[in-house]
């Protein structure tokens, strides 16, 4: 038997084989190290046959080309897969969202072309969640997600520091966020969390709950690279540079070097209290005695350069230490190596004798805490969240209320000041962190919960859009318009019935018409047609996918044309016309304004005119020399089937497409393979003698059937 295949979605970005930019910026924290992290691990065990990261390309001058490689291969199991969406340009992920359709449409291109669905799909953050619900959807695939951060938590912890729901919005999102959040938690099979807390103190802020969604792994450490502080070291070898390296860059802080060190290590976030810790120092006169304080936060060049909260949080530490003096005692390097120079970071703050700080006012998880444990440091950390499980476990620490100052700095004092005390503390932390975080034991759970929800889904199959698995295997498409192309001549259509079902299980099916969904389904059941795989209707401006005996709506197709339009404009610039008549409100869509023309035929020009000039960008489709259409720029039949070719990895020459008026006319050009039936409107007579586009002489569904033969579509 094979082993798993598992795909790890991070889009983001910023993520690779070795060496990773950990506190770049906010996008580079302890998820990236998680993600990769566990696909190592994962990669190791004998029960997988392959992982993939996949995240997002970037092509970007200020960051590593690293990023823009499209496959990493990071060992024989696993590789990292890049995604194009929204360019090429770095884009922080709050910023992602409008382009989270795009890289859905990707992955689904990637899948296709690859011929194998992964047998879990494992989605890191919201982001990454919208993407894989869309894949659960139509494929079927299980759906593991892991949080790291919930939108309402940090939407509600954003308003107690006094920002406004309107500066939040603006930077953040958070409707669209915390709208993904409660799609993946419905969706999802299984949701991994860090801790109990996570379950009962965030997740309750949502909807679709269900205490059988959740499997508690916390998540571990390399402890090849964590290991005690008291483990020789040959200090001339590159660990031993990097340990020389380090001391080089306090003696450019300190006056005193040999004192125990304060270490805290985190991003500049608002959340992480930074400024809570200096306070909890600089007020303290005698701490300022027996210890330095080091502060790790984040990595950077120009302070001035970096997003606002990164920037206010940065500036903020610089003037408190101005304010408490506390030059020749606290260092805030501005870079440090994730790979080599953090874990020899807690040794050496361990070999001083000092303690290990997490100042936040709540945390998730505290994935530091256990490389502090794992390194023989023990930490000081709040009493809010995951940090009192990892504590409970390890008993490596105090835990406190970090939102006073003095209980931070008199509980680092109790550690410092009483060697018993720390020497317990780091003792326990040493024995402990093996059995409950070492990364064989965070795989072993993890693997035995994917299993679980596999036999489960062999049990009871569950696909979302019934036609999803059948897509992914579609070698063609064969594209009809309904009415007078399908509609006209019922025997023959009986005949075109017959020749579809009897044909390959790998072609697609499916109708494009000017009717709106509801009219083209009742229409298809009326006339007793084939209900087709998918149905592109309202002349284009709208997709649905079969899901049993109803209709999806494609959202991807929506978000593709939803791009500069502006209805109430549109329809504004027109109203004066006398030559035009709108149609009823039922004829009006989303993504479409219809109306009659009442006037000369000439007078059509004007239309696109009035538009062109108002730089309004729309498009006229004028069928049946009566019917006028104004569509999203990228709304058309024609542009929605190679959509849907570009998605599915359908070529033009497999996709077949038939049509009698003018809103057919976009989609009859091009590469496609092109029928137009014998009883054809006039407007299309321009087409004939174009390449790729038979004039059948039958005429309706007889018609379709004479270009199918005529192209050897069906290859008899």
């Amino acid at each position: 038997m094979k082993g798993y295949f598992i795909q790890l979605y991070n889009v983001h970005g910023l993520i690779r084989g070795n060496n990773l930019e950990l506190g770049r910026n906010s996008d580079t924290g302890g998820q990236t190290k998680y993600v990769l992290e566990l696909a190592k691990a994962l990669s190791e065990k004998d029960e997988i046959e392959k992982v993939e990261i996949v995240t997002r390309l970037i092509s970007d001058r200020d960051y590593s080309p690293d990023y823009s490689n499209s496959i990493e291969i990071v060992n024989e199991k696993l590789k990292i897969v890049r995604i194009g969406c929204g360019g090429k340009k770095y884009i922080k992920k709050e910023q992602l969202w409008d382009h989270l359709e795009e890289f859905s449409d990707n992955s689904i291109k990637y899948i296709k072309a690859n011929k194998r669905l992964p047998d879990i799909i494992h989605s890191h953050y919201a982001d990454a969640g919208f993407i894989c619900t869309t894949l659960t959807k139509f494929f079927g695939t299980p759906l593991v997600h892991s949080a790291h951060s919930l939108g309402i938590v940090k939407y509600k912890s954003f308003l107690e520091h006094g920002y406004s729901p309107e500066e939040i919005e603006k930077k953040f999102s958070f409707r669209t966020r915390i709208r993904a959040e409660e799609e993946v938690i419905f969706y999802a099979d299984k949701i991994i969390t860090s801790t109990e807390h996570e379950i009962r103190e965030q997740y309750s802020n949502y909807s679709n709950l269900t205490k059988e969604k959740f499997a508690v792994i916390p998540p571990s450490i390399d402890l090849h690279r964590f290991y005690p502080y008291h483990y020789r070291v040959d200090h001339t070898n590159e660990m031993g540079v990097i340990r020389s390296n380090i001391r080089t860059e306090f003696w450019n802080f300190y006056s005193i070097l040999n004192k125990p060190i304060i270490l805290s290590i985190c991003r500049p976030d608002k959340r992480k209290n930074i400024s809570g810790l200096i306070q909890a120092y600089g007020e303290d006169k005698e701490l300022q005695q027996i210890a330095n304080l080091a502060i790790f936060a984040g990595i950077r060049k120009d302070i001035q350069q970096m997003p606002d909260i990164e920037r206010e949080v940065l500036t903020e530490i610089l003037l408190l230490m101005d304010k408490y003096d506390l030059y020749g005692k606290m260092a805030i390097p501005k870079k440090h190596d994730i790979e080599f120079e953090v874990p020899e970071l807690f040794r050496m703050a361990a070999e001083s004798g000092g303690v290990f700080v997490n100042s936040s006012l709540s945390e998730t998880f505290g994935l530091t805490l256990i490389e502090a444990a794992a390194s023989g440091l023990p930490v000081v950390a709040t009493n809010i969240g995951g940090p009192t499980e990892i504590i409970n476990n390890l008993e490596n620490g105090l835990l406190v209320d970090t939102a006073d100052p003095k209980n931070i700095s008199s509980a680092i004092k109790e550690i410092i000041l009483n060697g018993d005390i720390w020497q317990k503390l780091s003792i326990k932390g040493l024995s402990r962190v093996h059995k409950f975080y070492s990364w064989n034991a965070h795989v072993k759970q993890y693997i035995t919960t994917c299993e679980e929800i596999i036999q489960h889904r062999m049990k009871t199959p569950k696909t979302f859009i019934s036609v999803g698995k059948k897509l992914l295997h579609f070698k063609k498409m064969m594209i009809f318009d309904i009415d007078d192309t399908l509609t006209g001549d019922g025997e023959s259509l009986s005949k075109l019935k017959e020749i579809i079902i009897n044909a390959e299980a790998n072609i697609g099916i499916g109708v494009a018409t000017g009717r709106s969904i509801d009219s083209a389904a009742c229409i298809l059941k009326e006339i007793e047609f084939i209900m087709p795989d998918f149905i592109i209707s309202s002349v284009g401006s709208e997709m649905y996918y079969k899901d049993h005996d109803k209709y999806v709506y494609g959202s991807s197709w929506d978000s593709h044309i939803s791009a500069a339009w502006k209805p109430k404009e549109i329809i504004r610039l027109l109203s004066p016309l006398d030559f035009i008549r709108m149609q009823a409100p039922e004829n009006q869509r989303k993504y479409k304004i219809s109306y009659d023309l009442t006037g000369k035929i000439n007078k059509v020009k004007i239309i696109s005119q009035k538009i062109r000039v108002r730089k309004i960008k729309a498009n006229m489709v004028f069928s049946h020399n009566t019917y006028i259409d104004i569509l999203p720029y990228r709304a058309s039949k024609g542009r929605a089937i190679r959509f849907l070719a570009y998605k599915w990895n359908i070529a033009h020459d497999d996709i077949l497409v038939a049509g009698d008026s003018g809103n057919d006319e976009d989609m009859l050009r091009g590469e496609l393979l092109g029928i137009v039936v014998g009883n054809h409107s006039e407007e299309l007579s321009h087409l004939l003698g174009r390449r790729k586009i038979y004039f059948a002489k039958a005429k309706h569904a007889a018609g379709v059937i004479e270009g199918i033969k005529f192209y050897n579509f069906l290859k008899e």
